[in-house]
């Protein structure tokens, strides 16, 4: 059994053994995006505004879809991933729609020995913190990498979600940070029926804990927006409302799915 002490070598192995099928899979619809669909969500792109001309460090960025949607927006993007082979399949895929952005591949907290840059937007979505123990130590990586007025894009899922069992039926873990939580799955989100078993090691992030650290690290929060729906169709369970917009069938509009928070450096 893996001890938390190795979490970025076993969740690198799990990120790399599921590169190849979320590629292939109808979840991230490649097809779609190399005819030009963007893979941003509205969400998202309200926040961000208008990026023409602004250089933007993506975090935690997977096989760069993102990135590179950002940069087909006219911005300067910088991916960071810690999967080698989602940074390889980011490369190929910027090179096969002719867009330019750059990737990294590193832990994010070893990120400033690999880039020195300061950045108009720090962009991150949707399942990144809970591949991080340490959110202060998060929360003072994005200002130091973003210029005075700079801004924090972040959509996550919302911790509630993460309290529930698989299919949501009971609630199954803590809502608050009591330590790394180890588990082992067959297939993937993107596809289930995927013949990979992973293990895994991931946090649980309350509100509470997401906002201090950002707050302490001297970003100021502009909005902060909870919404009862996901984007995506990643969970079990799950009824389509709406076009892109998922809920969990029995629980209806009854929970938060995701939120996101907008935040200025000072």
């Amino acid at each position: 059994m893996s001890s938390e002490n190795n979490y970025i070598e076993v969740n690198k192995e799990s990120w790399n053994s599921r590169v190849e099928s979320h590629l292939k899979s109808d979840f991230y619809d490649l097809k779609g995006f190399l005819k030009g669909n963007t893979s941003l969500n509205s969400i998202e792109l309200e926040l961000l505004g208008d990026v023409k001309g602004k250089s933007i460090l993506h975090l935690q960025c997977h096989f760069g879809q993102d990135t590179i949607s950002l940069a087909r927006l006219g911005a300067t993007v910088t991916g960071v991933d810690l999967s080698d082979k989602a940074i390889d399949g980011a490369n190929k895929l910027a090179k096969e729609v002719n867009v330019e952005a750059s990737f990294i591949c590193c832990d994010i907290y070893d990120l400033p020995n690999h880039l020195n840059q300061k950045f108009d937007i720090v962009f991150t979505s949707y399942g990144a913190i809970p591949w991080l123990p340490d959110l202060d130590k998060w929360a003072k990586l994005i200002s130091d990498f973003l210029k005075p007025n700079g801004k924090l894009v972040f959509v996550e899922f919302h911790p509630v979600v993460w309290m529930f069992d698989d299919d949501f039926e009971k609630v199954a873990y803590n809502y608050f940070n009591s330590g790394a939580i180890i588990e082992t799955e067959e297939g993937t989100y993107a596809d289930r029926e995927a013949p990979i078993q992973l293990e895994y090691i991931c946090w649980n992030h309350n509100m509470g804990e997401v906002i201090n650290s950002l707050i302490k690290n001297g970003l100021e929060l502009n909005s902060l927006n909870e919404f009862d729906y996901s984007p995506y169709n990643c969970f079990n369970n799950t009824i389509e409302f709406e076009p892109k917009k998922y809920r969990i069938k029995h629980l209806n509009n009854k929970i938060p799915m995701v939120y996101s928070i907008l935040a200025t450096k000072k």
